[in-house]
């Protein structure tokens, strides 16, 4: 007996119904999303689980469209609830990036750009030169939330992955209501197309940037029996896009560089404040507490104060002292504050400063760039926004030195007031005072004194804006991600720069001086810094998303309406562009007589670049032996999902159309040659899309009976999938891999496609029940 083609290699039944899989470009890994909401990665031995993303509230819970980046190593996913777009490290469930969209996505496609030219490749090599310009950027701390550990051995560097290859890959969105954008690299968007009406069902961008075709489904809403839907195939013009290839590259890579940087400072200020909340729980609450509890009249400063002039305290301050606080615990909160501060001390030196300042220098040479009109005005450069842009991270840079000063002086302020008060405990627990610890200068107590009354006037105004009696700590105002100025901010008074500059009328107005904003938080400067440079990378997408015209575009067909109630995982048409560029395919499935034929209509491009659209019917004729017994009437196969495998193949799953209980679905490849024989290569029904045919046919199901078919019988390349009412299949020829997913949407079947040899198969599986 003959082997069945194609060697399983896995099978599960899964307890989620998935709704999306697509196998990774570079290994045996294929990402799943399920009606959960969660995103799985799974191994194509035996289905093995790599990871799984569950759903969560800041993401989303509705995953709509799944892509990998071409390298493999970032998988994006697209979630309709939150219309956000999430990019995902492959090497654990972490979400690396994400943005948001103004629609729900339906389709995502990432795409690679092949296109060679000499000032690309020296770009390519060239790209390295901010590498030896600026300091490598510090690894982020693994595990934000115990300070004391983060600036343990275990660091992360996952936020450079973002980057990935210099080489242009492009990820391209489709929504519904005619929504499509295409992001550089996956994070800077550098097309908004307009134009193109209905929701987005299938897309795909030519490696050469030259075209981009999509198929849309439009509702019908005036008709009022039932809304019908169109499938329309739009050929979009991409021209600046390609033309100006080596700029858009250069542009868009300095964009990823932006935004790569924007995220590292902000998951840096994430680790700041989680080194802060720490210290602050603790002290706040203790003395808040102790306001609480107290009866006397006397306020805790003068309390303080008392026990600092004549070292005798009350006796409420003492038992707040001595059971709330107590010795050890006064050493412990002294030194929890002492740690903390300087974790985000060093957080600010190495992470902020160093991040800020390659974000200048990106910044710099972008507006080098856009100074460069002859290249770079065309595709929206501005350089008057990318100077704002670079004015704000100035004023950030100036906020991150505030907080190091005030953290400096805070410092040095609880040092000596923690001194002072586990002196004045020790005393009153009448412990053993070390000589070196009693030595108080006058200078000293000044301190102490200064600090007191700065810290611990009570402040009612405070009490009712934030619940708090005391403002003792200074740093965390600056980490506050809230829209409030701050409590205290810097004092300047005496401060000779400042007078310098209040007294120059010229100086006051000079771009050369980053605007300082004294009454803000380091949040807020932050914010306002993304929000600018968000504001001057916006042009370029509107300037080329404008540019882009559609060159051609024709009605496919009515879907019915009396549809399978099966959710449809993946709605044909699948797009693809041949490497040359010169034949495009667009592959559907129509509907007839309750069997469904697959549709290929070839858009031709000869030299001349006159354009030729065939399309051709192609039908199964029975091929399965074991059916002979009945009238050899060559029994159709209705196709129920299609996907391109390589440049010459197409996968299908087919059922028998005259399906009774028992009978087997089946994976098959179907080569493109067998169609597209030399003898009869102009069978093709040619769509001419002028206006005196568009009258004639409005869509192309009502002239289904001209197109002729073709009905191919296959030899080897098909296998039966006993027990299972496939559905759908997701393949990846360069893997040679398929993954058949059934119609309940549980059961899944991996195949590796391509088995060199039966006879050495058959010897492993031997082996294997052995």
């Amino acid at each position: 007996a003959a082997m069945p083609a194609f060697r399983q290699v896995g099978e599960k039944q899964l307890p989620q119904e998935v709704v999306f899989m697509a196998w990774s470009p570079k290994r045996d890994l294929i990402a799943l999303a399920n009606r959960a909401g969660e995103v799985l990665l799974h191994r194509l031995a035996n289905f093995q689980r790599v990871w799984s993303l569950p759903p969560n509230e800041n993401t989303g819970k509705e995953v709509t469209a799944l892509a990998w980046r071409p390298d493999g190593k970032i998988l994006a996913f697209g979630l309709t609830d939150t219309k956000r777009i999430i990019l995902c490290d492959v090497e654990k469930p972490e979400s690396l990036h994400s943005f948001s969209v103004d629609s729900s996505i339906t389709y995502m496609h990432w795409m690679e750009v092949t296109e060679e030219s000499s000032v690309l490749t020296s770009f390519y090599n060239a790209e390295d030169e901010s590498n030896l310009l600026l300091p490598k950027l510090p690894a982020l701390p693994k595990n934000y939330s115990t300070t004391a550990k983060i600036f343990s051995e275990e660091k992360s560097d996952e936020i450079m992955k973002l980057l990935g290859d210099v080489r242009l890959n492009a990820l391209v969105l489709g929504g519904s209501c005619g929504f499509i954008e295409i992001y550089a690299y996956g994070m800077f968007k550098i097309a908004t197309v307009t134009g193109v009406a209905g929701a987005c069902r299938g897309l795909c961008l030519s490696s050469d940037l030259k075209s981009l075709s999509v198929i849309t489904e439009i509702q019908d809403s005036s008709d009022s029996e039932a809304e019908i839907t169109y499938f329309q195939a739009s050929k979009l013009d991409t021209s600046l896009l390609s033309s100006y290839l080596p700029e858009v590259t250069r542009m868009a890579r300095k964009f990823t560089h932006i935004s790569t940087l924007l995220q590292y400072i902000k998951l840096s200020l994430t680790c700041m404040c989680e080194a802060w909340e720490e210290i602050l729980m603790q002290m706040d609450s203790r003395l808040t507490k102790f306001v609480q509890e107290k009866n006397t009249t006397t306020s805790v400063q003068d309390e303080f104060m008392q026990l600092l002039l004549w070292g005798k305290a009350s006796l409420e301050l003492q038992a707040l002292l001595m059971n709330q606080l107590t010795v050890k615990g006064l050493k412990k909160l002294g030194q929890s504050i002492e740690s903390s501060y300087s974790s985000i001390q060093k957080l600010v030196i190495s992470h902020l400063q160093s991040g800020s300042e390659a974000l200048l220098y990106h910044l710099s040479e972008l507006k080098g760039m856009a100074l460069w009109k002859q290249k770079y005005e065309s595709l929206g450069l501005d350089a008057s926004g990318i100077e704002e842009a670079i004015t704000a991270v100035g004023s950030f840079i100036l906020k991150a030195n505030e907080l190091l000063q005030v953290i400096d002086s805070s410092m040095k302020n609880f040092k000596a007031f923690f001194r002072w008060l586990y002196v004045a405990m020790l005393r009153m627990s009448e412990d053993h005072v070390l000589p070196e610890l009693n030595k108080m200068t006058q200078k000293d107590i000044t301190f102490v004194a200064d600090f007191l009354t700065e810290h611990f006037n009570e402040a009612p105004e405070l009490y009712n804006r934030k619940g708090k009696y005391f403002n003792v700590e200074r740093v965390g105002q600056y980490l506050k991600d809230e829209d409030d100025d701050l409590v205290s901010p810097p004092n300047t008074e005496g401060n000779q720069w400042f007078n310098f500059l209040k007294n120059t009328t010229h100086l006051k107005e000079s771009p050369l001086l980053f605007p300082y904003y004294p009454e803000k938080s380091l949040h807020f400067v932050k914010r306002q810094m993304e929000g600018v440079i968000d504001q001057c990378l916006q042009k370029p997408a509107d300037v080329i998303g404008k540019s882009v015209h559609q060159a051609f575009c024709m009605s496919l067909y009515k879907t019915s309406q009396s549809e399978d109630s099966t959710p449809q995982l993946f709605k044909l048409p699948f797009l693809w562009n041949d490497k040359t560029s010169n034949i495009h395919y667009v592959l559907f499935t129509m509907l007839e007589d309750s069997i469904s034929k697959i549709y290929i209509l070839r858009r031709h491009t000869d030299t001349s670049r006159s354009v030729s659209n065939g399309i051709l019917a192609v039908e199964f004729g029975n091929f399965l032996s074991n059916s002979v017994n009945e009238t050899s009437d060559s029994r159709c196969y209705s196709c129920l999902d299609a996907h391109f495998y390589d440049d010459e193949t197409v996968t299908v799953v087919l059922k028998e159309s005259m399906e009774q209980e028992g009978k087997e679905r089946v994976l098959a490849q179907l080569p493109l040659s067998s169609v597209y024989t030399d003898e009869d290569q102009d069978r093709e029904l040619v769509w001419d899309s002028t206006k005196r045919y568009r009258k004639t046919f409005s869509k192309l199901d009502e002239q289904s009976g001209e197109i002729p078919t073709c009905t191919v019988v296959l030899e080897n390349q098909w296998r039966v999938l006993e027990n299972m009412k496939a559905q759908y299949v997701s393949v990846n020829g360069i893997r040679k891999v398929s993954c058949v997913l059934s119609s309940n949407l549980r059961h899944v079947r991996v195949f590796e496609m391509d088995v060199e040899d039966d006879g050495e198969a058959e010897e492993e599986e031997e082996e294997e029940t052995t």
